[in-house]
């Protein structure tokens, strides 16, 4: 890993770094790290499994539309009057 200085950060922002890292019960470092993750590679956080999958379906087949079939009509209930007593 490397390291990383930042200077002339606002004390705000570092006030605020240290709330979100307890939040996350995270160090500082930590927090800017997943911070600076999010910001960097967004597709990363966004994408669910469905979504990701999805989408690589569409880039290897370009799309496929598929004929749905014709619906029935739904099966009658069973008549249960001739065992009731």
């Amino acid at each position: 890993m490397s390291t990383l200085t930042v200077h002339n950060i606002d004390d705000l922002i570092k006030s605020q770094l240290e709330i979100n890292a307890i939040k996350h019960n995270c160090s500082i470092d930590e927090e800017v790290c997943h911070i600076l993750k999010q910001a960097l590679f967004p597709t990363e956080r966004q994408t669910k499994l469905g979504s990701y999958l999805h989408q690589q379906i569409i880039e290897l087949t370009g799309g496929v539309e598929l004929e749905l079939p014709e619906r029935s009509l739904p099966r009658p209930s069973p008549d249960f009057s001739e065992h009731a007593e």
